[in-house]
């Protein structure tokens, strides 16, 4: 009976499917393909960024491009998505918007319905913030540009809240390296708390108007 050579020491299997094709796009391209990729994440909701991001850190620590390139691309590939979708939401306006939400594969008007309740509670916290909740980051942006938000603003708090978020999960797929996988099992957790922080701050605001409120009104 043949017997099959196990395979060397630390050798892993082949990335198959989204992961192989984000791998193939980054080391082909370099730092304008992982701009790019990360750039779908705003335009095509459904291929999450807690997969491209630590892909990322992952294709950095192999030598095709530094962690600084890696942060820098990423960053500049989520702001440029953002971008084109907030004109997108400027351009179609509201209705228009939420009929073309409802058309594209994987999502639902209600999606749309949710981000805007968003937006309306929060403000322009909800572009910063947004940017690390499942969804929200890709559709923050149509909110923005139908309620013709300050494009200076938005791209500034964009920035802010992109650059956090592609930090914490590209310098985790750098850090990790082949075991990059691992940085998914700790995205939950980041996304609770920073809901929760928010939870908290709404609170505290509450509370403080409450305060402040005249007696008996």
């Amino acid at each position: 009976m043949s017997m099959q050579p196990d395979p060397p020491a630390g050798a892993t299997e082949p990335l198959n499917g989204l992961a192989g094709w984000a791998v193939d796009v980054m080391e082909t391209l370099g730092g304008p393909g992982a701009a790019l990729v990360v750039g779908l994440d705003n335009l095509f909701p459904p291929i999450p960024s807690e997969l491209v991001l630590p892909l990322a850190g992952f294709t950095a620590s192999q030598g095709t491009f530094t962690l600084a390139g890696a942060l820098f691309w990423t960053t500049l590939g989520s702001v440029l998505g953002a971008i084109i979708v907030y004109y997108a939401g400027l351009v179609f306006g509201r209705e228009r918007t939420r009929r073309v939400m409802a058309r594209i594969p994987l999502l639902k008007a209600a999606d749309f319905d949710r981000t805007e309740a968003w937006f309306n509670r929060y403000g322009t916290k909800a572009v910063f913030l947004g940017r690390m909740v499942p969804l929200v980051r890709s559709l923050i942006s149509l909110p923005a540009g139908i309620e013709r938000m300050p494009l200076w603003q938005f791209l500034a708090l964009t920035t802010a809240g992109s650059l956090l978020w592609n930090t914490a999960f590209v310098t985790g797929g750098y850090a990790f390296g082949e075991s990059w996988q691992l940085v998914e099992t700790y995205a939950g957790i980041f996304q609770k708390i920073v809901l929760g922080l928010l939870a908290l701050a709404v609170a505290v605001f509450v509370v403080r108007r409450l305060r402040q409120a005249p007696r008996g009104s």
